[in-house]
């Protein structure tokens, strides 16, 4: 290379460097090794974290990303590797999570000559991603990662891909085109605030209601609009629920927090809410078919009132009669503004704060009583409520599907705003939560960060225990245990006159499993030494897993409404 010059691979390393990546999560590969040389020899900053498995790259960059508003990053090799890490790209993307993946893929000039790791990257993820290329000169390396993170933070933010092969690593680049716009590295980044037009007609279609409800998803979130949304509720005097994304929007504690809504973690006493309400305010939430219960609460004809980043959820399911396109928080807040100037007091509502202590106290009255039980096998009512005795109010749960995302959404306690209790609700994906919280410590190593798997996730993702063992990374895990793929078991009891196919297996002692790869574990059968078993395994300043055993989804009262019905 001459003096001006870099590889290709070196000015890839550089442009992340110029956006702020600190952090690369990923597994290593033979197309791979010019970007490898390149983070090797670089003075850059970053540290990679390697991984057991793309998927689970993918898993900690969205989590990364979601903790830290920061762009999450993730590589892979060519072939296997690309196919790997899809599960990830489509989930951060569909949760509106801003991930980078980054394939190596073969020599642009072995195409068509069926090289070893073929396939067509840029088929592959265009539709799982919001953005994508596959990169076949190197000079465009610098205006395509630009590109990709402008994608990424902007409007509504998503997942890019970009396809890296052999050569156009080698090729040099000028080095004069290395340049960044540091800002595109978090998100949302470059925002924009809505037509005051629509914000009018918003506030006169609100100020009529009788019985308004609000509804957020993860938007607010993702803005940092928490607080003036729960504002907004206030002067309203508005009860404010959440989709399962949107779990810290409000603390729990507040008097208008009604919590999750919908098919997973919503309980008959919030459902009522919904249909109570002559008005629903959506705010960054898609109404899909978790949120509103398969589009059935509310009800068709409910009058509805949309604000979105993204114009294409506005009225893709309900009649709307007022939308708002915009950053939530500069959405939210322009809103308030216009609220707060033709309002006099807080209406009196029925639908209001004595509403929702009602409906609460209706939800923990039944919580509590299996929450105390001293059965065998434990009741997930009572790991709940035993994790929330032993953990900081500051600590970053993340939850699998199955059995551990119902019973976080309804019941575990969220006493402040921001992101600290999630799930992958998008695709629902097993196996998610065991890798997940290492980009979760990685993007908040000040707070206790705690992963709660199905042993069916166990299954999926307990490769990741090298990783965690080898890194001493301190979090905990929860492995709840009852040797059934739980869901599917509810499912078939629900739906299918009980008529169980192909969803047991057997019992795993996965404290001797993580103990194998140096961890250190306890294993809970006994519901009296559940406390102290997790209390020191928060405590310990190094990795640490609880295997409990409990009763299975089929056989508990879990708050999934299909099933109680």
């Amino acid at each position: 290379m001459s003096q001006n010059q870099l590889s290709g691979a070196e000015a890839f390393v550089r442009m992340l460097q110029l956006h702020g990546v600190k952090h690369i999560f990923g597994l290593c590969g033979d197309t791979t090794l010019p970007l490898y040389d390149a983070l090797y020899q670089l003075d850059h900053g970053m540290n990679h974290i390697l991984t057991r498995d793309e998927r689970s790259a993918s898993y900690m960059a969205d989590t990364y990303a979601r903790v830290s508003g920061r762009v999450g990053i993730c590589e892979g090799p060519s072939g296997g590797g690309a196919t790997y890490i899809l599960p990830g790209v489509v989930e951060a993307n569909e949760s509106s999570i801003p991930i980078l993946a980054i394939t190596s893929d073969i020599s642009v000039a072995s195409r068509g000559h069926f090289a070893l790791t073929e396939l067509d990257q840029n088929g592959l993820f265009r539709p799982l991603c919001k953005w994508n290329a596959v990169i076949d000169q190197a000079a465009t390396i610098p205006e395509l990662i630009r590109n990709a993170f402008t994608e990424m933070t902007t409007g509504r933010p998503g997942a890019a891909h970009l396809g890296l092969p052999y050569d156009v690593q080698k090729a040099p680049v000028d080095e004069e085109s290395v340049w960044a716009d540091e800002s595109l590295g978090v998100y949302p980044s470059r925002r924009f605030g809505p037509d005051m037009a629509t914000v009018k007609a918003a506030a006169d279609a609100i100020l009529t209601a009788k019985e308004p409800l609000i509804i957020c998803g993860g938007g607010p979130i993702n803005s940092g609009g928490e607080a003036a949304l729960v504002e907004l509720a206030e002067v309203l005097e508005a009860p404010l629920a959440t989709s399962v994304s949107g779990q810290g929007t409000i603390p729990d504690d507040h008097p208008l927090a009604v919590g999750v809504v919908g098919s997973n973690g919503g309980v008959m006493a919030t459902r009522e809410m919904v249909i109570a309400a002559d008005m629903i305010i959506y705010v960054g939430c898609r109404a899909g078919s978790v949120t509103t219960e398969r589009w059935r609460f509310p009800a068709q004809g409910t009058r509805i009132v949309h604000i979105d980043a993204d114009p294409a959820v506005i009225a893709a399911t309900y009649q709307t009669e007022a939308a708002v396109i915009g950053d939530a928080k500069l959405c939210i807040e322009a809103l308030l503004d216009e609220v707060k100037g033709r309002i006099s007091g807080p209406p009196k509502r029925t639908l209001g704060k004595s509403a929702v202590a009602k409906a609460k106290a209706e939800k923990w009255a039944a919580f509590d009583e299996l929450a105390r039980s001293d059965d065998r096998p434990i009741k997930p009512e009572r790991i709940i409520a035993t994790l929330q005795d032993v953990l900081p109010d500051d600590a970053v749960i993340v939850g699998d599907p199955g059995t551990p995302c119902p019973y976080l959404s309804a019941f575990y306690k969220i006493r402040r705003t921001g992101r600290t209790v999630f799930s992958n609700r998008a695709h629902g994906a097993l196996g998610y939560a065991l890798p997940a919280v290492v980009g979760a410590y990685y993007g908040r190593p000040e707070a206790k960060c705690l992963s709660v798997s199905g042993d069916g996730s166990f299954g999926m993702a307990v490769g990741e225990l090298e990783t965690i063992a080898r890194l001493n990374i301190p979090v905990t895990m929860i492995v709840v245990s009852n040797g059934v793929y739980g869901w599917i078991k509810a499912g078939q009891k629900s739906g299918f006159g009980g008529r169980y196919y192909s969803v047991d297996f057997s019992q795993t002692n996965h404290a001797k499993v993580a103990q194998a790869y140096g961890i250190k574990v306890w294993h809970v059968e006994d519901p009296a030494e559940l406390k102290g078993a997790l209390a020191k395994a928060v405590e310990h300043d190094g990795p640490t897993l609880v295997d409990i055993v409990a009763q299975p989804l089929h056989e508990a009262r879990a708050p999934v409404s299909e099933w109680v019905a």
